[in-house]
């Protein structure tokens, strides 16, 4: 790529969002303009139904925008969907149907990508709520994300505000685990190996996606119940990524950790209903459902966060 400026695929992935997407792609179409005719947006449709083609069609009359549907229900195939649908392209951005570009979001990607050519390019997400939570909520902050200096190297990601390298992704021979297309953490898993294979993840602070957080997840039940898929699909990571001469060791190590977590969370919440911090007991509740979901995880069983028909 010295003797030219990279071609680049903007891949968004939707399932049954079209007010997300009517938000969504212009804003899209605004950013891959500012940054020259070599960047292109996609739609990969997760939808059995392919509800966004008539959408997204209608959208991109005047501004091109492709469509391609991926009819094989989880996240981790249209995810494969979007690498194969990149062959001719040099970079692939990752952004889901649920999060809007802040300004010069993609600009910023792609400098940071320049100064060292890394296999990624990670950026922050950062939370905007539909509607404003409890106090349980807040009190917890279990919205708000990790954040590093621009250059800080990572060992792993999300896909939602992910850039890719993709001739070095495919030296690497990285994929997404499509087991764990409905459960959630396929993306856990690719950053990990990718990182594991030696690809560098470079973080970029100022490429700022915001995630638009629905009422529905504001609960203090979807809070819990993503805390336990999270500890179950990182516990299904590990012994999935570890050689099987060793997995009994580390399957022994989760149900230990997973414990670690059920006991300390529920310290931890006892404490704050004895001291009458909200935020202690918030936490507690949390740390613990995750610690029970990596006990679940390490003896084999799946949580399927999305159910998808």
């Amino acid at each position: 790529m010295p003797d030219a400026r990279p071609r680049i695929l903007i891949a968004v992935l939707t399932f049954r969002r079209p007010l997300d997407l009517e938000e969504l792609l212009p804003a899209l179409v605004d950013q891959a303009a500012g940054v020259g005719p070599e960047a292109h947006i996609l739609v990969v449709d997760n939808d059995p139904d392919a509800g966004a083609r008539g959408l997204v069609r209608e959208l991109g009359r005047f501004d091109p925008v492709a469509y391609v549907h991926e009819p094989e229900p989880g996240i981790a195939a249209a995810r494969n969907r979007a690498l194969a649908e990149a062959s001719a392209y040099d970079l692939l951005v990752f952004i889901d149907d649920d999060e809007r570009p802040t300004d010069a979001w993609l600009a910023a990607l792609l400098a940071t990508y320049d100064s060292s050519r890394p296999a990624a390019v990670v950026g922050p997400v950062l939370s905007r709520y539909d509607t404003e939570p409890d106090l349980w909520i807040r009190a917890g902050r279990f919205f708000e994300r990790r954040r590093h200096t621009t250059g800080t190297r990572v060992p792993l990601a999300a896909t939602n505000n992910l850039l890719l390298d993709l001739e070095q992704v495919r030296a690497l021979g990285v994929t997404f685990d499509e087991r764990f297309g409905l459960s959630g953490g396929s993306d856990s898993l690719f950053t990990r190996q990718l990182h594991a294979r030696g690809g560098e993840m470079i973080w970029c602070d100022e490429a700022v996606v915001i995630d638009v957080v629905p009422a529905v997840r504001l609960t203090r039940q979807w809070v819990l119940r993503r805390a336990f898929r999270m500890g179950n699909t990182w516990s299904r990571i590990a012994l999935e990524d570890t050689e099987s001469a060793r997995r009994a060791l580390v399957r022994i190590s989760l149900l230990t950790r997973g414990s670690a977590r059920v006991l300390g969370g529920t310290a931890r919440y006892a404490a704050g209903v004895l001291t009458g911090q909200l935020g202690a007991r918030a936490r507690g509740l949390r740390t613990a459902a995750r610690g029970a979901g990596m006990l679940t995880g390490s003896v084999g069983s799946v949580y399927s966060e999305y159910r998808r028909s």
